[in-house]
């Protein structure tokens, strides 16, 4: 198998605890180069903490992580980072009273030496801040803005414009539609396709369907640690996927002849 036909990400047999709760059952999971995958499940499905292992916030007690076919361990998020993973969280992680540029430059500062003196180079940053705007599609108010001031929907593009600013190959968003008004989700939704377009993988942690098949390739459910169902987006519907996450079962996997309906969704 060539390096291209491997999968980008494969992760096999990842297993968590915190004390006597078993958050991961021996989770399976694989992402493509540029795929956009819907991970779906209930509150206790274990999706974070999936991510959080992969984005390096926690380790796994066991299995393993390829990337392009190499084994690879997270001691912290900076070792993910450094091989281009990075996690968008819900909160999106940002420091109100820094500006957009600070944000997106803290602890990754571009610096000048002058007279044999290191300092920041706030007009470089600034200058990569805009250009970084401007590659994913959106506009916010001037990069020198505080981040307080910024609506929900432009805070959130200061959030993916840092994830995606540092040679990235794979995003993870949790909820990166919660709480945003519908201008703003299509903005999200755009920049995703964007990140697809320019060979970006993105994994969406999302309790909204309608998102992942408005710019999503594949579903996949989770249900008390466990991967349950995989679906082409092309290949099921809303009722479908419900019904999964509901049930913690694949349909698929009943045996002949058992005729028990699904759960059905709520109004």
């Amino acid at each position: 198998m060539t390096r291209t036909e491997l999968p980008f990400i494969a992760m096999h047999g990842i297993t968590k605890r915190f004390g006597g709760v078993v958050a991961l059952r021996g989770v399976d999971l694989e992402v493509g180069h540029g795929e956009v995958l819907g991970l779906v499940g209930d509150n206790a499905a274990g999706k974070s903490t999936l991510m959080k292992i992969l984005s390096g916030a926690y380790q796994p007690d066991n299995g393993t992580i390829r990337i392009d076919g190499e084994d690879v361990t997270f001691a912290d998020p900076e070792a993910a980072r450094d091989l281009g993973l990075e996690m968008v969280y819900q909160d999106f992680a940002l420091v109100p009273e820094l500006s957009v540029t600070q944000n997106i430059f803290l602890g990754r500062e571009i610096t000048r030496r002058r007279l044999g003196v290191s300092t920041l180079d706030q007009r470089q940053m600034a200058k990569r801040a805009r250009e970084l705007f401007e590659r994913i599609g959106i506009r916010i108010p001037p990069v020198t803005t505080p981040v307080r001031a910024l609506s929900g929907g432009q805070q959130q593009a200061v959030a993916i414009a840092r994830a995606t600013g540092f040679d990235c190959r794979l995003v993870i968003m949790d909820e990166p539609t919660a709480n945003l008004g519908a201008s703003a989700i299509d903005k999200v939704r755009e920049t995703i396709t964007r990140l697809k377009a320019s060979g970006i993988a993105v994994i969406l942690i999302s309790h909204r369907l309608e998102d992942v098949f408005a710019v999503g390739d594949r579903f996949v459910v989770m249900k008390h640690g466990r991967v349950v169902a995989e679906r082409a987006v092309a290949d099921t519907h809303a009722d479908e996927i419900v019904s999964m996450i509901v049930a913690g079962i694949d349909p698929r996997d009943r045996p002949p002849g058992d005729q028990s309906a699904s759960p059905q969704p709520g109004p």
